[in-house]
């Protein structure tokens, strides 16, 4: 793709899903690519299939919630290449339970990676991207940035707060004058391994639940996926939709605003317990 060539590009959350496919998209349009992930074993296939491609590629396990790792990891992959034009903060969890019975410590692990990972990714690599004088923060936000859905009461605020805070900087660069793109990004249904690796409250089939969400149609690929965000990114979007599922949910809300909080769980409803004719 066009408009990548030597630019540098970290991606967090690499060793699968969307962000195994962007490195992998960023490295064959010709970006020097720095890929993280806690997971060390999917991200050395990450690794391997960048250096595949001929790609410049600097890998390193990280955990997005530890703050003064991510200040030395964001210093030591500028020193490396010299420069950072971009950061997509990817990495996130899923925790499937609601309110009534999800403990503290489930809602705040959600927090910690989903929205503070993305904080954090986004403070330390800040000055660098301002001093590349080409910088862009491109943040993974879903579709539940949108709306409040059962089930997800720590997903969809973490999300909501990701698109809070991503919008804040977009307007904050701006005003600012400074040399610095901030896409917000909404994926809908996409073909990863989140819901088999989600945590659940107690009393949940998690196994049911990621059966669910994987048989569920229309799902988009990370493959694809990546691509429309980097065309968002190319084209410099404030806000990327991904997947048809996306784009209707984002017509609905905004079509019937709070509105769709009375019939949605009626709709929920059907589709869990379909009517047998």
């Amino acid at each position: 793709m066009d408009g990548f060539a030597g630019k540098v590009a970290v991606v967090t959350g690499a060793g699968s899903g969307i962000g195994q496919a962007l490195a992998i998209e960023l490295g064959r349009s010709g970006a020097l690519v720095a890929i993280s992930d806690i997971d060390t074993e999917g991200l050395a296939v990450t690794e391997e299939r960048l250096k595949g491609l001929g790609a410049q590629v600097k890998s390193d396990r990280l955990n997005v919630t530890e703050r003064e790792s991510f200040e030395v990891y964001a210093d030591a992959v500028a020193r490396h290449f010299g420069k950072v034009n971009q950061i997509y903060n990817n990495a996130g969890i899923a925790f499937t339970g609601d309110v009534e019975v999800s403990e503290f410590k489930d809602l705040e692990r959600v927090f910690d990676v989903d929205y503070w990972g993305v904080v954090n990714g986004t403070k330390t690599f800040l000055p660098h991207l301002i001093a590349s004088g080409d910088g862009h923060v491109i943040n993974i936000s879903s579709v539940f940035g949108f709306l409040g859905m059962p089930g997800q009461s720590a997903y969809c605020p973490a999300k909501f707060a990701v698109r809070g805070f991503t919008e804040a900087l977009n307007q904050e660069m701006a005003m600012a004058g400074h040399p610095v793109k901030v896409t917000s990004v909404h994926p809908g249904g996409i073909k990863t391994a989140i819901a088999r690796n989600m945590t659940t409250a107690e009393g949940l089939d998690k196994q049911t639940l990621a059966k669910d969400f994987d048989t569920q149609p229309a799902k988009t690929t990370p493959e694809k996926a990546a691509r429309i965000i980097l065309d968002g990114v190319r084209k410099k979007k404030a806000r990327v939709l991904v997947g048809g599922d996306a784009v209707a949910f984002d017509i609905a809300v905004r079509a019937t605003g709070s509105g769709i909080q009375r019939f949605l769980p009626k709709i929920l409803a059907r589709a869990n317990h379909p009517t047998k004719n």
